[in-house]
């Protein structure tokens, strides 16, 4: 029996959709990208927001297994993460 295969985002043909925007949307779009430019640009950031809803939803069940993170800790990753040195050796 064949598996029928359902493409990722960002993956498989292309094929025009239809969507409603603002006028002032569309154009600040067409002023970012063009016109020839709009498709690709649109499709990154459904890819990127795809992304962002999929990190959520890793916090949220790491979150709900384990509790939530330590503000404390956070600050201290972050302020490593900027190389703020002094910072995060307080956090810590």
């Amino acid at each position: 029996m064949a598996t029928t295969h359902s493409p990722a985002a960002g993956e498989g043909p292309v094929r025009p959709v239809s969507v409603s925007l603002h006028e002032g949307t569309i154009a600040a779009l067409k002023a970012r990208t063009g016109k020839r430019g709009m498709s690709a640009y649109v499709e990154a950031l459904i890819q990127r927001q795809l992304e962002r809803d999929r990190l959520r939803e890793l916090i949220e069940d790491a979150e709900s297994e384990h509790g939530p993170v330590d503000q404390a800790a956070i600050d201290a990753k972050r302020a490593l993460l900027r190389g703020d040195a002094a910072s995060s050796a307080d956090a810590a």
